[in-house]
């Protein structure tokens, strides 16, 4: 078993979702935040759910206030945030933290298995994307500033 699939998050509605629900498909796993000067990948990134979805696609956003305090919101706020401002309807996740002692056992894994610039671990700011294949393991990490629309290339090899 893939250890991606031995995590767990609960989602903005409060229910605990095991990843194993995910298993055979490829995630494009997301730290976001709603008031980034990112935040507009959000439109980038409903546009690769809706157009891969039906192929095996699944994205997850994980919203984190850790970079300049941009996701101050309750799970509520970012939920209609996220559904008015970019129609956003890929599963999206309660604030977690994504470094440091308090991060998220998934991006604890994620960070270990998929390195950044210079082989840090650490993720550098909000919108960082993590590229899953159908068997649970990572393929790649990019960074913020790596438009959603760059990932089609790897996703489509994938599916």
């Amino acid at each position: 078993m893939s250890p991606v699939y031995t995590f767990s998050a609960r989602t903005l509605g409060g229910e605990t979702i095991s990843l194993d629900r995910y298993r055979g498909k490829v995630l494009v796993i997301v730290n976001t935040a709603s008031e980034c000067g990112f935040t507009p990948q959000y439109a980038g990134l409903q546009q690769l759910y809706e157009k891969y979805a039906a192929r095996g696609l699944e994205l997850l956003g994980f919203p984190c206030n850790q970079f300049g305090k941009q996701e101050p919101g309750d799970a509520a706020q970012i939920a209609t945030f996220c559904e008015k401002n970019f129609g956003v309807t890929f599963p999206m996740f309660e604030k977690v933290d994504v470094k440091g002692a308090n991060a998220h056992p998934l991006y604890r894994y994620l960070t270990k298995e998929a390195r950044g610039l210079l082989w840090t671990k650490a993720i550098k700011w909000n919108f960082t994307k993590f590229l899953i294949d159908r068997n649970g393991n990572v393929v790649r990490r990019y960074g913020p500033k790596v438009k959603p629309e760059a990932l089609v290339p790897d996703i489509e090899a994938l599916l």
